[in-house]
């Protein structure tokens, strides 16, 4: 970068900083109780905890990580880091030691705790969103929702938490969202608002961001109007945003460009192509991507360009795809684009989204004796579909005594079975493949990390679909595909319509036994 763009965007920095500073300083507490209460269930202290009393968010804690109790010494700690920290931006040459000091026990406590939080500055920023990323979402609220108050926004708080953890962690983990064709207003809003905390954030541990920092790729001049007025927002809080579509002419954008470095980056792929031909733009260093309906970009016969535009970024990239999941070229085009690892998101609360690029196959067992050798019969037919390649398979029977039947007597034929000295787990070693299998009981699925698992055969049917659903939306969540297994026995037919049902709705093949059940 050169000298005098350099300095640009140091001064920009300095500006972005003051205007956060005098913004805000208050978190919605919608916000604050959706992390307060992710948190309560990773630590697992849900459990047993009936009869004890939680505090609420407030302004001056909004991440109740106080639990309502009050330390003068936190307090003043607090305090004064963030009073060096504006001592030192505003000015560098003031030394914030010539502010009184507490007491000498108290300040020794302060400055040691301070310095330990500097220390490990990177690791508690990506902890949390911060102040400026709700402040960001208020801004798009009061310009682009306020009559609902904001509510459908801050509404969508769980994705959005979800999607700034898969953005900001140190390794950002690329999103597939197949919730429906195109982001919503509130998606966008928590997309734009956690790209200007990545940056805010990176710009005050003394980086150098690049702009555009935020590439989003639209299908039409329509959409990319309506993304600009969700982005438009933040100009006051020092995010400019341009927008790059066939409805103007190329002379008048190339002059725009000449005259703004654009933080985010909103475009069709043909004029960005085009400008790009031109040397008018560079996204090498574009750190954040959206496809924004992969299924209308499908539509439109451009996906050879969304592949040009991505091979042009040569820095380290996070790709966030919104789409339809109901074509199956669709789940290969986003496998080829996505890299990484993946994350599987969904705003939509249906079965077929959470579940979307699944696939679903019951297989018919006349009698529960004969279950065993039905799911040799599944393993190999599994071990043949991916050849060449190693397989990572989930069981799940009804109970620990089904569990150490099917661990015991699973032997394939011309296969060689290696078991490990839990005798939950085995590997399967053939010509054709590899396969790790692992076996659960239902009542220890709680414990087990079901979305790590590409394939799942459920050996015994449980009494309720729920709880099929609750395995058939956990599988998988960090691929694109997915296998669910199941076997069906006449004892099952109490469930044959439910799950009949549901396959249908899921866009899944249903069995012919299982219509004829359904209907009897």
């Amino acid at each position: 970068m050169a000298k005098g763009d350099d300095a640009l965007a140091r001064k920009r920095n300095r500006v972005r900083r003051k205007r956060l500073r005098s913004s805000e300083n208050a978190v919605s507490a919608r916000v604050a109780a959706i992390i307060a209460s992710k948190r309560r269930r990773k630590s697992g202290k849900r459990r047993g905890c009936e009869g004890m009393c939680f505090s609420l968010p407030t302004p001056d804690d909004p991440f109740n990580e106080r639990h309502g109790k009050k330390h003068k010494d936190e307090e003043a700690t607090d305090d004064t880091a963030d009073a060096a920290v504006v001592a030192k931006d505003d000015n560098p040459k003031k030394d914030p030691n010539t502010k009184k000091q507490p007491p000498a026990k108290a300040g020794t406590k302060t400055k040691s705790k301070a310095i330990r939080e500097r220390a490990t500055e990177t690791e508690v920023d990506f902890d949390r969103p911060s102040k400026f990323l709700v402040v960001c979402l208020n801004a798009i609220r009061d310009a682009v929702a306020p009559e609902d108050g904001g509510g459908s926004i801050h509404g969508a708080g769980d994705w959005g938490v979800e999607l700034w953890r898969c953005c900001s962690a140190p390794a950002p983990s690329d999103v597939l969202d197949t919730g429906g064709s195109c982001a919503t207003v509130e998606q966008t809003a928590w997309l734009v608002s956690t790209a200007c905390d990545i940056i805010a954030r990176k710009e005050r541990l003394g980086m150098v961001v690049s702009c555009p920092f935020l590439l989003h790729l639209v299908p039409s001049q329509e959409k990319a109007a309506r993304v600009r007025s969700i982005c438009k927002p933040l100009k006051p809080l020092g995010i400019h945003s341009v927008s790059l579509h066939p409805g103007a002419s190329i002379e008048h954008q190339i002059s725009g460009l000449k005259t703004c470095e654009p933080e985010f980056l909103i475009a069709t792929p043909e004029r960005l192509l085009e400008l790009m031909s031109l040397k008018a733009i560079d996204i090498s260093g574009v750190s954040m991507m959206v496809i924004d309906g992969l299924q209308y970009f499908l539509d439109l016969s451009v996906s050879d360009k969304i592949f040009s535009i991505r091979d042009a970024i040569s820095s380290i990239l996070q790709i966030t795809i919104f789409t339809d999941p109901s074509d199956q070229s669709v789940a290969s085009m986003a496998k080829n684009l996505l890299c990484g690892r993946i994350t599987k998101l969904s705003i939509n609360d249906s079965v077929s989204s959470r579940s979307a690029f699944v696939t679903q196959s019951v297989h018919f067992c006349p009698s529960e004796e004969l279950k065993t050798s039905k799911v040799k019969e599944i393993l190999e037919q599994i071990l043949q579909s991916h050849a060449k390649k190693s397989s990572k398979v989930l069981l799940v029977a009804a109970n620990k005594k089904n569990a150490q039947h099917l661990s015991s007597s699973l032997k394939l034929g011309n296969c060689t079975v290696t078991d490990d000295s839990h005798g939950n787990s085995f590997t399967i070693c053939s010509s054709v493949g590899l396969m790790n299998v692992h076996v659960k009981d239902r009542e220890n699925m709680a414990m087990t990390d079901i979305e790590e698992f590409e394939t799942v055969l459920v050996v015994d049917l449980p009494p309720s679909v729920d709880e099929y659903v609750e395995i058939l939306t956990g599988v998988a969540r960090q691929m694109i595909g997915g296998e669910v297994h199941s076997i069906f026995c006449n004892t099952d037919a109490p469930v044959a319509k439910p799950l009949a049902e549901l396959l249908a709705n899921s866009s899944q093949v249903v069995p012919e036994f299982l219509q004829k059940m359904e209907s009897s």
